[in-house]
């Protein structure tokens, strides 16, 4: 079988696994009852199937083996195949019952230690004003940022398609950015084929969505993005900038919203609905609006800087304040993590 032809059926395999498996899912859902019950705190207003994000789990890993097979053996690539199994394994559990939350930050610090360590190559971290190797002793803060990535993600999925779209959108231009610098096969196909696994449940999620990811889906895609975003650095660290920057909407959003929720004193477990996505979303009354809104932002605004970054060596923490700038504009504006109304009644 010739090159093109397996890295063609390796695609269309992944794409067509994560689609019909969310079918799949979707139907086991369905018959087990484990269903997205409109609440308050909701911005969906119809009983949804969750866990389909089991399926994009499902096809990127058996598009990861199969690199593995035809690329050579990675192990970087076998310990990120271990941690997401891990971090999916509890994101079921907890779709279908309550996991402590000590349990599930274990899990999260050990899959995301591992994948740190994995890391072959030590990272030449560019800070603008002052530039360093993370060393050892600076691992377990990296980790500690790829837990943040995970439940970030977590946060963020919380309307129609929106993790689909930021997952499509950052890896997709990664493994696209990859290929036209001319990165390796093993650097572009994990991000690619990512997006695929995304792509193919983003037709069952998009608005008026069909299923929910759920933990199984968002934990597992933060947990990704931070581990291929590091290692990825270790062979140059404009890549860091580069997904950190494509990664902007849910990085913002999520952070200004906790750090906004954390000095007024709230408990930060507490579901909420002050995400600037959340806002925006009842602003307009769409799913749709905002799910494409941020698609836009990340087509038009984020990926142009990202590409500087990559090709022109612009500095890399320079582009990346440069690219959040309207993006935090943009979360102050819509009000991100102001009190909602019931707590300001109560406050």
């Amino acid at each position: 079988m010739s090159t093109s032809l397996f890295a063609f059926g390796l695609a269309a395999g992944v794409f067509a696994l994560s689609l019909v498996g969310t079918a799949v899912v979707r139907q086991y859902s369905l018959r087990k009852g484990v269903m997205d019950n409109p609440n308050h705190r909701s911005s969906h207003v119809v009983p949804t199937p969750r866990g389909g994000g089991a399926a994009i789990v499902f096809a990127f890993l058996v598009g990861l083996l199969a690199q593995q097979v035809w690329l050579g053996h990675s192990v970087f690539l076998a310990c990120l195949m271990f941690s997401a199994l891990a971090v999916a394994v509890v994101g079921f559990v907890d779709d279908h019952q309550h996991v402590p939350a000590r349990i599930r930050l274990l899990v999260h610090l050990v899959a995301s230690g591992l994948v740190v360590w994995a890391v072959p190559n030590a990272v030449h971290l560019n800070l603008g004003v002052v530039s360093f190797h993370v060393g050892p002793l600076l691992l377990p803060l990296v980790a500690l940022g790829v837990v943040w990535l995970l439940n970030l993600t977590n946060f963020m999925d919380g309307i129609d398609g929106i993790a689909g779209v930021q997952t499509c959108g950052a890896a997709g231009f990664v493994a696209l950015i990859g290929a036209v610098s001319g990165q390796s096969a093993e650097f572009i196909w994990p991000p690619l084929l990512l997006a695929l696994a995304s792509l193919g449940f983003l037709c069952w999620n998009f608005p008026p969505a069909k299923i929910f990811m759920g933990d199984v889906g968002s934990g597992t895609l933060g947990l990704v993005f931070g581990a291929l975003a590091w290692w990825q650095a270790s062979l140059d660290s404009k890549w860091l900038y580069v997904w950190l920057i494509l990664l902007g909407v849910f990085v913002v959003d999520a952070t200004y919203t906790l750090l906004r929720r954390a000095a007024r004193g709230e408990t930060l477990s507490q579901p909420h609905r002050s995400h600037a996505y959340q806002r925006a979303t009842q602003r307009c009354g769409s799913h749709r609006t905002v799910t494409l809104s941020v698609l836009a932002i990340i087509a038009v605004w984020l990926a142009p800087w990202a590409a500087l970054v990559a090709f022109s060596g612009l500095n890399g923490m320079l582009s990346l304040l440069l690219a959040y700038s309207p993006l935090l504009a943009l979360a102050i504006y819509l009000g991100a993590g102001r009190a909602e109304p019931q707590q300001a009644n109560h406050s």
